[in-house]
Parts: C-alpha cells; structure tokens; sequence
C-alpha cells in the first residue's frame, strides 16, 4: 500500500465567503491614529502574516513590529518586550505565541479566523492516528491547533520540514505527518522517508490547477514560476522555486527574472512588490478542468483581519488567546524541538534536548 493513501482522504474544509475590508484613505488614516495611540496605552506589539492585508502589513512595521511566516511572528514576540502581543492572521498562529510566550497578553482582530488544515484535523482524531501507529513519531505542520501540537513529537513548518524529516529519517525513525498532503508528499519526495501522511488540505493551495498554469507559463515564458509546497504535487514539478512564504519573498528578490507566476496567497504581493518593486507579480490561475475553487488564492480566514476589528478588540477587550496550561506547556515541548534543531542546524551541529 502507498503510504500517502494509508488515511482516508478528507472532504475540502468549507470556506465562508471572502470579504474583504474596503476602507476610504481618510478612515484608513483615522484608524491607524487611533490603534497606535491604544497599542502605545497597552505597551502592544502587533506581528502580521505575510497574507494580511497591506494596511495591516504596514501598521505592524510602522509601529515597530514584525511581518513574517507564523513562526517568526512567535519568536519576535517572545524576543520583544511589549506586555501584549497582536496577533493578525490565523488562530493557530494566536495560539503559537501564546505557546512561546505564556506571560504575555495574546490578542487577535477576530478569533473566528481559523485554517482549513487546522479544521481538518481534529484532535481527538489525530490521538487516535498516532494512537494507532505507536511504533512511528508523529511529525505535524505549524498550521494546526495548540492541542495537536501538544500530542505530536514534533513540529515543523514549511522553511524547515524537510531537513527535519531528512534528519528523523537518518536516524531510522518512520513517521506520521500531518495534517497537509501536498506538503506531506512534497517532503517524502525529497527525502525519502517512510510516510504515514493524513489527508487534509489548504483551500487556497488546492485550488492551483496545472494545465492553467502551464498555458499561463507559455504566454509569459520568460517568468519564474514559485510555489508554496501545499499546492498540488502537478503544480510543483512546474516550480521555478518551491519555498516557503520567506523562501518565495527572498526568490523575487534576488532573481534575475523580470517576471514571476507565484502559487501561494496573493496576499504575499504586497511585501514583494515592498522588496521588488519594479517586477511583475502574476497570480497563478485556479481556474480550469476540475476547479472547485473556493478562495481563488487568498485566505478568507486572513482577509478576517482588518484595521476596524482590530480598533475594536483595542478599545473594548476580548478576543484573547487562553490556553490550558497543561496543552501549553506539552506544545511548547514539540515546538521547541524544531527551534533548537533550527539553531543546531545553522551552527553547523545537530544536537537535540529531549
């Protein structure tokens, strides 16, 4: 049996409908005044996923914070000294700050901002997977929620999955990965590793079609193709690049290329166009045979966030991240494995606590 196929496929998590904040340049001023002014009175940091909105994107670094993948935004946070921690992205990245972070205050514009990967796997589900296969450790993707976390050994995200596995992989261990299996498959192709992967998907990454994209690739030939590794695996062999958000940021940086067909969230364009701004960004398509797009290339759990919610949880409270200290404290455990693999990993030695 194919260990990709060991677990029954999930059905495609269903999306609310992408709504996305449309604000006059006057409002958008006033906002921004406002929420700077309550971030100072509440000594707040605001850290923004590279998916948010632009306005959100530019407050956090005019306000001295981070924009970055889910990870950094945690570890900035733990590095910086404000009491509050803004979270503007999905629940599971709220939830990773407070994991790393237990002392601090960690609030988001609107907790209902979950993630199609996070929804498709349950946790009571995921214990019973690992339950079922004891003699294999169990690997999971940043993108799920702080009680999965805190049943897996270990946890990864995209920049580092690979060498993770590779590493787990040399020392013999077979494992269970969860919960995406485009970026599950990507990683066994790579580094051969024995795989039991679960099934689920991210919506915006599954809806990348590869015919579109190759007839896109031919009318612009001169253009490098990235892709972020939860798309489809047909999409992937099409890659220039497959990288994760800071890996495909720093691609347009850096490369020769005039311009770029980029498969992952559109909402990345605003901090290319910040680091390239004089290339070319073009969507990859999600349209053609088989489409059953329901976010066409962005999130409507990121688009959630927005400048007027996040005035809103300033000014009158709530929206807090709470996490039960026994979860917490096991979550930090398997995070903490992939940080002290990732600096074992730059100094040149690979040695790992317990």
């Amino acid at each position: 049996m194919n260990p990709a196929f060991s677990v029954p496929v999930r059905p495609v998590i269903q999306a609310p409908p992408l709504v996305e904040e449309a604000l006059a340049d006057g409002e958008r001023a006033e906002l921004k005044t406002r929420i700077k002014r309550l971030m100072q009175a509440q000594d707040a940091v605001l850290v923004a996923h590279y998916y948010t909105s632009g306005d959100l994107q530019d407050l956090a670094e005019e306000t001295g914070g981070c924009v970055s993948d889910s990870l950094e935004m945690a570890r900035f946070g733990h590095a910086h000294p404000a009491k509050t921690l803004i979270v503007a992205g999905v629940k599971f990245m709220g939830e990773t700050a407070k994991i790393l972070n237990p002392e601090k205050r960690v609030i988001m514009p609107d907790l209902a901002a979950d993630c199609s990967l996070d929804l498709a796997c349950p946790a009571d589900e995921f214990a019973a997977f690992c339950d079922a296969h004891s003699d294999r450790l169990s690997v999971v993707y940043a993108n799920t929620s702080a009680a999965v976390k805190a049943r897996a050994d270990w946890v990864v995200t995209s920049g580092i999955a690979a060498k993770i596995v590779k590493y787990l992989h040399s020392q013999g261990h077979k494992l269970l990965w969860a919960p995406d299996r485009h970026l599950g498959e990507y990683v066994q192709r790579v580094t051969g590793a024995d795989m039991l992967l679960w099934q689920g998907s991210c919506v915006v990454h599954e809806a990348f079609k590869a015919e579109a994209l190759k007839k896109l690739h031919a009318a612009h030939p001169g253009a490098a193709v990235l892709v972020h590794p939860e798309s489809p695996e047909a999409v992937i062999a099409l890659a220039d690049v497959v990288g994760s958000t800071t890996q495909l940021i720093e691609a347009v940086r850096t490369l020769p290329n005039a311009e770029f067909i980029v498969a992952t969230d559109n909402g990345i364009f605003h901090k290319m166009r910040e680091v390239a701004p004089g290339k070319t960004l073009i969507e990859a398509p999600t349209a053609g045979v088989g489409a059953t797009c329901q976010s066409c290339a962005h999130c409507p759990w990121m688009a959630m966030n927005g400048l007027k919610k996040l005035a809103a949880v300033l000014e009158n409270g709530g929206n807090e991240i709470r996490i039960e200290e026994s979860v917490r404290a096991k979550a930090a455990v398997s995070i903490q494995r992939m940080l002290e693999f990732a600096a074992a990993e730059k100094a040149g030695r690979i040695q790992l606590g317990d």
